[in-house]
């Protein structure tokens, strides 16, 4: 029997400013992968566990609040890279705590090993897990670890 994606747990998958050009920027840091790459990873692991993604990018803080606000009563939960609003963005952690989701947190790069002003992500506040500096394994990790948090919820 085949299950329609209608019937999967959606997982919305958001990324912050100038993840759009990964592959392009700072090879010595991000890496080679691209968005793309990002994105064809998160399918198939989503496929794989048996969820659906709605994965999107935006440069806007405003843009990615809507999104997260979307996703109350739409999506099952969030995996979002804030990339550097984790850094500045009250707005986007209140927007994570008022859905009432499971959110988990990524960064491709170990943020802790960065500049001191990288150390603390306000977004880190709503989620329920962060998986940094481990590239762009860290969305297999996080949908993995998602498919396990909504299995335990509904057991």
């Amino acid at each position: 029997m085949q299950t329609s994606l209608s019937t999967l747990p959606l997982i919305v998958v958001l990324n912050g400013p100038n993840m759009n050009m990964l592959g392009l920027r700072e090879l010595d840091t991000y890496g080679t992968a691209t968005l793309d790459d990002v994105e064809a990873l998160c399918a198939e692991t989503a496929e794989r566990l048996g969820m659906a993604i709605d994965f999107r990018q935006s440069n806007v803080e405003g843009e990615l609040i809507s999104w997260v606000q979307e996703c109350r009563g739409r999506a099952a939960g969030i995996i979002v890279n804030p990339a550097g609003y984790s850094f500045t963005s009250i707005a986007l952690m209140d927007a994570l705590l008022a859905v009432d989701l499971p959110a988990i947190e990524v960064h491709v790069t170990n943020i802790h090993r960065r500049e001191e002003f990288r150390h603390h992500s306000f977004v880190s506040r709503a989620a329920v897990g962060v998986i940094s500096g481990l590239g762009i394994t860290g969305y297999a990790l996080a949908l993995q670890a998602m498919a396990e948090l909504l299995e335990a919820r509904d057991a």
